[in-house]
């Protein structure tokens, strides 16, 4: 696959700005993936603590002088200095179409008061961890894939991400690449991750809507990974409402039981995920 050069601005200053806004962060850099893609990075409040997977609620203010918030999962890990988000652009989106002008320098309001269900506690022990996601869904697991945790716990980790456009897979793709040459876990990712994009347009060498893959078989058959199992496999979803909802049906076709922060199960849904709405 060619790989894409995104246009990535870097902060020319280390000392962020002085906040004006309420909660405010200032924006250290942004990359556009696509013209419908963007990544940014911002200060992280220095009491933020937060569990890899987490979401919290960021934004600007808006035309009526307002907050205009949205959940949005930190795709950097618990130990990252810094917090990055990734984003969709929508035209007229009431956050995103002002969102994805952002520069360095700039400040968003950030919340922080991180929630979330796709933390490593919502899960009872496993094998084989599997990422499910489409789209910007891919953020939380952008977290949990740079997590120690994720390696001590699992023999192995699956990340499916299903997208329209190959180029949409260049944000994960990059990330994935860079991390079995990471000094801080490259050590323990090791073979451990399993990177499995697919595309539902752009021909690709894998094709497919997730839950085809899924409840085809096709994905274990690629893989030569044997199908889900209640005993060893455990799983986290993260897309549109309709995607979730596809999804935990076939899981639980294969016996696993959705689970919760305070139940720990074999499967985790993020309720929260705005998907293309924002």
């Amino acid at each position: 696959m060619t790989e894409i050069a995104p246009m990535t601005h870097a902060v020319q200053s280390a000392t962020p700005a002085k906040p004006h806004l309420p909660d405010a962060q200032t924006v250290t850099a942004v990359t556009h993936w696509t013209d419908r893609l963007f990544s940014f990075r911002v200060t992280r409040p220095q009491s933020l603590r937060f569990r890899s997977g987490e979401f919290v609620m960021i934004g600007l203010l808006g035309d009526t002088g307002k907050p205009l918030l949205r959940a949005y999962s930190i795709a950097s890990p618990a130990w990252d200095e810094e917090l990055e988000f990734y984003s969709i652009k929508v035209p007229g989106g009431p956050l995103t179409s002002k969102l994805q002008h952002i520069q360095p320098g700039d400040e968003i309001i950030l919340r922080p008061k991180p929630v979330g269900t796709l933390v490593h506690d919502a899960l009872l022990p496993g094998k084989r961890l599997w990422f499910l996601a489409t789209g910007t869904g891919i953020a939380p697991f952008a977290s949990l894939m740079r997590e120690p945790e994720t390696y001590e716990k699992y023999d192995q980790v699956i990340m499916m991400h299903t997208c329209r456009e190959v180029a949409e897979l260049e944000y994960g793709r990059q990330l994935v690449e860079s991390l079995r040459d990471d000094p801080l876990i490259g050590e323990m990712v090791g073979d451990k991750l399993i990177y499995y994009p697919t595309t539902t347009r752009a021909p690709f060498h894998h094709m497919g809507r997730v839950t085809d893959n899924l409840s085809s078989g096709k994905v274990f058959a690629d893989l030569d990974l044997p199908a889900m199992t209640p005993a060893d496999d455990r799983a986290m979803v993260c897309g549109s409402l309709a995607f979730n909802l596809d999804v935990k049906t076939i899981l639980e076709g294969f016996g696993l039981t959705e689970g919760a922060n305070s139940d720990p199960q074999q499967f985790v849904v993020e309720k929260a995920f705005v998907g293309d709405g924002i």
